[in-house]
């Protein structure tokens, strides 16, 4: 991906640092704990080798993950998201959101007490309340 412009908006420099499918699912297979090269590559069905460690080493060089050496011959690493990089889960699940509304609905993320599929809201905590059908959206900001 081409690196943002100055002054882009906040969408543009997300979508330079992690805008490709692999980058995403790369994160998403990360989220739940560190794990091998071989482990990723067999968990992410489709990717290549050199392009998953080409993602690897961008979203360690972004500050998003960090590698663990634990060989040294041959050198290997286990891979761990930062905190900055466990901050993308958010937006994985709004991404899963709304590819599951798009797509088949048995695989929408449902409540575990009662099986019926979750909503997405915006909230504003400091007012208490829901945002995203207030009548006038020309005062909210997403980007």
């Amino acid at each position: 991906m081409a690196e943002a412009e100055h002054g882009s908006s906040p969408l543009a420099e997300a979508l330079s640092r992690v805008g490709d499918r692999w980058t995403l699912l790369v994160v998403e297979a990360l989220l739940p704990e560190p794990r091998r090269f071989n482990d990723l590559l067999s968990q992410i069905p489709g990717i290549a080798a050199n392009i998953l460690s080409d993602r690897l080493k961008r979203l360690e060089r972004d500050g998003l993950l960090v590698a663990r050496p634990y060989s040294q011959r041959p050198p290997r690493a286990a891979y761990q998201l930062t905190a900055e990089g466990t901050e993308l889960a958010g937006a994985l699940r709004l991404l899963a959101h709304w590819g599951s509304r798009h797509t088949d609905q048995a695989d929408s993320p449902r409540h575990l007490a009662c099986g019926t599929p979750i909503e997405v809201r915006w909230y504003c905590p400091t007012c208490d309340q829901l945002v995203d059908h207030e009548q006038d959206h020309a005062q909210l900001h997403f980007v």
